[in-house]
């Protein structure tokens, strides 16, 4: 497996925020996390990538402890962090934001051909790849976000909350593009409201509720769950 989480306790001050939740993520797979909001999904993507330090448990990325790796070595052992609400650099243009998801790579001809990869995936920010990034409508941020976490040649990409704020036509095109990210070999942990369209492109889930996972199968299962579709589904 790539990613093992064990008997995981993160902690916000006092207050109890992932309460002892263990999960697996293989390689090539879409795992996504559900569940309402505050019930703990981001806080697990920020302590995997180093941005949360966790009280107890473990957290094993091809076989080696993440618990107390700095954030940017996690990046350089090839997990990227797609943030929620993008968190681009705004005052940047769309190359230069791109070119620091690349920040810790040498290989400048390689770099040059991740780009192009990243515009014939993102036809969009090929045409506005001088533009300043705040300018572009959210849909177009959503996408330099994901690209900006591609340059790193992420083996596992962490996604939170892809869909967030976005028009329905436009969340269909993100997971779409997730789901061919997922093709070309990239494993993906996806934390995402949306709980419907997650299920739809994921191979397994996981429901969380108040920092714990209180169901998880594959995801067409789930899908069919008569406590899932009440709950997250709108019955």
């Amino acid at each position: 497996m790539l990613l093992e989480i064990k008997d995981l306790n993160v902690y916000y001050g006092a207050i109890h925020a992932i309460k002892g939740i263990s999960f697996t993520v293989d390689e090539g797979e879409i795992v996504t996390l559900i569940g309402a909001n505050g019930a703990g999904k981001s806080t697990i993507l920020k302590t995997i990538s180093g941005l949360l330090r966790p009280r107890s448990g473990s957290i094993r990325y091809d076989g080696q402890e993440l618990t107390h790796v700095q954030a940017y070595q996690i990046v350089a052992k090839g997990v990227s962090q797609v943030p929620e609400g993008r968190r681009i650099f705004a005052n940047m243009t769309v190359m230069e934001n791109l070119e620091l998801g690349a920040f810790r790579r040498k290989d400048a001809a390689e770099i040059k051909k991740d780009q192009e990869k990243i515009f014939t995936l993102f036809p969009r920010l090929a045409e506005r790849r001088k533009q300043i990034a705040g300018s572009l409508s959210g849909g177009e941020q959503q996408m330099l976000a994901t690209g900006r976490g591609l340059m790193s040649r992420p083996r596992l990409m962490l996604m939170d909350e892809p869909s967030m704020g976005l028009a329905p036509l436009l969340v269909k095109e993100i997971f779409q593009i997730i789901r061919g990210i997922n093709a070309t070999g990239t494993t993906i942990l996806l934390v995402e409201q949306n709980a419907h369209m997650a299920l739809s492109i994921a191979h397994r889930a996981y429901v969380l509720e108040t920092g714990k996972i209180v169901l998880s199968g594959p995801a067409a299962e789930l899908a069919q769950n008569a406590k899932v579709k009440e709950a997250y589904l709108g019955g």
